[in-house]
């Protein structure tokens, strides 16, 4: 538990460095692009646009969605550039996590002036 505390201090901490330097204002795929060369300089395993797909209870693929940005496997991270954070997009981003079996999620928002970001837990059950 002690190192998913500490990588999600690293992207909250990246997260803000890009946020403070671009500003708000640009579409969601700047801030995306901005924050994955900068994990990936630090040496972290970053996949971009990771493919997730959704079946149906016997096995049906009926769905498929792209993640943002998983960092080393073992956090999900979601981001938007809106006014504010939703519901939906709370929504949207628990679904990601059930759906990969992923634990640790980021859902960061780059398109307000004032920096958002909010962790979320999905256990699997």
């Amino acid at each position: 538990m002690d190192n998913i505390m500490k990588l999600c201090d690293q992207v909250r901490e990246t997260s803000y460095a890009v946020h403070t330097y671009h500003g708000n204002g640009y579409l969601e795929k700047v801030y995306e692009n901005a924050l994955v060369n900068r994990l990936r300089k630090t040496g972290l395993s970053v996949q971009q646009q990771h493919s997730i797909t959704i079946d149906d209870e016997d096995g049906t693929v009926i769905g498929e969605y792209f993640a943002d940005i998983i960092v080393n496997g073992t956090l999900l991270v979601e981001l938007k550039a809106c006014k504010s954070i939703s519901n939906e997009h709370k929504a949207q981003l628990l679904h990601y996590l059930k759906a990969t079996g992923i634990e640790h999620g980021l859902l960061i928002n780059f398109g307000s002036y004032k920096f958002e970001i909010q962790k979320f837990i999905q256990t699997q059950e």
